[in-house]
């Protein structure tokens, strides 16, 4: 993708109705800089791209909506507004299959920069057990400023984040809704001290509210930020395990705490490693797997 566009623009375009990322990408292709789509008829758009004309009125439409640039000049003043084109944009998320084409930030945005990176996932409704494992297994890599990625979502998400906000580490928390949404509403106060102390991730606008298509879609750049994906419990059928096949379809590791049998929070575990995901019994086993990398970073 040429990177010489006007970042104002491509936001603005990001934000118009039906300007998926698949239209941005083939439309980016034809116009390089953005400036043939201003001056361009809906008729003429709908025969190049092949979408319905009605479509391609409503979005010029928005693209020439004035209303909607200022709310994104007043929303880059409030948040990090971080484009594929911009130099923030995360390495690890350039090599995933449709990678966001724009990301919203409240915190540290200097934390997309920093590795090794480790996403940590697991059920909404976790085991007694969960919070030891949790610790046995995250605890030495957060000491060792490992950065923890999540979906702040109930149960091992939260866990996560909490338990490395408590040490003092560097998390990250991926949305699947706009800052004004938090969903669950019940971590607000979590959002907000991950923004203080950490960055709060999106790919929605701020006014965006959660729709149930948002969560299994930002999976992928949950995975996609880090070089492996732990999962400390989760059942078969889960939202846990579309983020491992995202893990598994980008090319990253895929770890997994093992549990009893008898637990159906464990199932999903289990049956991970039986197909050949890195059975974890310490954070040791994390390090030994990556062992490559940290000579890399530590050069």
């Amino acid at each position: 993708m040429n990177y010489h566009i006007d970042r104002l623009d491509f936001i603005h375009l990001s934000r118009c109705r039906y300007a998926g990322r698949a239209f941005i990408r083939k439309w980016i292709e034809l116009d390089p800089e953005l400036k043939k789509i201003y001056q361009i008829s809906s008729q003429e758009l709908s025969k190049i791209i092949r979408i319905p004309q009605k479509k391609a009125q409503i979005l010029l439409k928005d693209l020439h909506n004035t209303h909607l640039k200022k709310k994104i000049l007043a929303e880059i003043r409030e948040y990090h507004i971080i484009t594929l084109v911009d130099e923030y944009y995360p390495n690890m998320l350039n090599t995933i299959k449709d990678a966001p084409l724009v990301l919203y930030g409240a915190g540290n945005p200097d934390l997309l920069k920093k590795q090794p990176a480790l996403s940590v996932i697991g059920t909404r409704n976790p085991s007694n057990e969960a919070f030891r494992k949790l610790n046995f297994a995250v605890t030495p890599l957060i000491d060792a400023n490992w950065v923890i990625v999540s979906g702040m979502a109930r149960g091992i998400d939260s866990m996560a984040h909490r338990l490395t906000l408590e040490r003092g580490g560097n998390t990250i928390a991926v949305l699947g809704s706009g800052f004004h949404s938090i969903y669950p509403r019940e971590h607000i106060p979590l959002y907000q001290q991950i923004a203080k102390d950490g960055l709060v991730l999106s790919e929605y606008p701020p006014d965006q509210p959660p729709q149930k298509y948002h969560f299994p879609e930002r999976n992928r750049i949950i995975s996609g930020l880090t070089m492996g994906t732990l999962v400390i419990e989760a059942m078969k059928k889960s939202g846990t395990m579309i983020t491992v096949d995202q893990a598994l379809d980008q090319g990253r590791d895929v770890f997994a705490v093992p549990g009893s049998p008898l637990l159906k929070q464990c199932t999903g575990c289990n049956e991970l490693i039986q197909n050949g995901a890195k059975l974890i019994q310490s954070a040791e086993d994390i390090y030994t797997e990556w062992n490559y990398y940290f000579q890399l970073f530590n050069k």
